[in-house]
């Protein structure tokens, strides 16, 4: 006969750790939003082609936007790959113009997108800030928190 002995403190250390892995990543993935949202308002004010109406919306777009590049964009992408190795990657800035679209659809007179060639670059413009607030702001303020 064999017993066997479960160590119940242990078991709730393991779940704590999981539920306190969960919330960073979840807290990791709001201030991704939060400064993404920032990315739609500060694009917003400077091209006249996009409109965000107020921060609320252009956080549900960003929310939208990122709900989109996971399931829709590869899709697109895997469509597309003929063309974009044509254009040696250019053609993935229109894709990203139908992601755009596609969330101005959805949100409807909140959030809109004006022109043909000017989604371009707004496209363009906001994948650079993108990079640029992620780099020099979100990971730095992540990997602070982490300490």
């Amino acid at each position: 006969m064999r017993v066997i002995i479960i160590d119940d403190k242990k078991s709730k250390k393991s779940t704590e750790n999981k539920m306190e892995y969960r919330l960073n990543l979840f807290l990791e993935w709001l201030i991704y939003m939060l400064g993404y949202a920032m990315v739609l308002l500060i694009t917003s004010n400077l091209f006249r082609s996009l409109y965000v109406e107020n921060f609320f919306y252009g956080f549900l777009a960003a929310i939208i936007i990122y709900v989109l590049n996971k399931t829709v964009k590869p899709i697109l992408v895997t469509l597309s790959l003929p063309l974009i190795g044509i254009t040696m990657g250019l053609f993935y800035f229109v894709i990203n113009v139908l992601i755009l679209l596609l969330v101005s659809l959805i949100l409807g007179k909140h959030f809109y997108l004006t022109g043909f060639l000017s989604p371009v670059i707004v496209s363009i413009f906001i994948s650079i800030m993108n990079l640029i607030i992620s780099n020099l702001i979100i990971k730095p303020l992540i990997e602070r928190c982490k300490k």
